[in-house]
């Protein structure tokens, strides 16, 4: 059973950094790709980043240069650095990957950007 947990989240000021982690179960987790996505309210969830079995990453527009995705197939985990962090970026973070043509996400950790 394909198992996605998140955390790390929680409150940072403007300009702070933090690192979520999503941890894995239940699959062969080092050849799927895994993706993070935020959902802000009354809109669709949005990638953020993504990164391939062969550690290939994307990013969105609005975070490239500020976050890193990265995984540790030791560990079943798949990171996200936030650095220089915009009030903007609050919202729920979620992981997703793709086993078998079915899509799992976590439940994910809610990170807020304020003063």
């Amino acid at each position: 059973q394909v198992r996605l947990v998140e955390s790390g989240g929680g409150l940072v000021q403007p300009g702070g950094s933090l690192r979520l982690s999503c941890a894995a179960s239940g699959y062969f987790f080092s050849i799927y790709s895994m993706g993070w996505y935020c959902q802000a309210p009354g809109k669709q969830r949005e990638l953020v980043a993504s990164i391939t079995s062969g550690t290939s990453t994307n990013y969105a527009d609005s975070v490239k240069g500020r976050f890193t995705i990265s995984r540790d197939n030791a560990k079943y985990t798949l990171y996200l650095q936030m650095n220089s962090l915009k009030p903007k970026d609050t919202t729920v973070y979620y992981c997703k990957t793709n086993v078998l043509g079915m899509n799992y996400w976590g439940k994910g950790t809610r990170v807020t950007v304020s003063t």
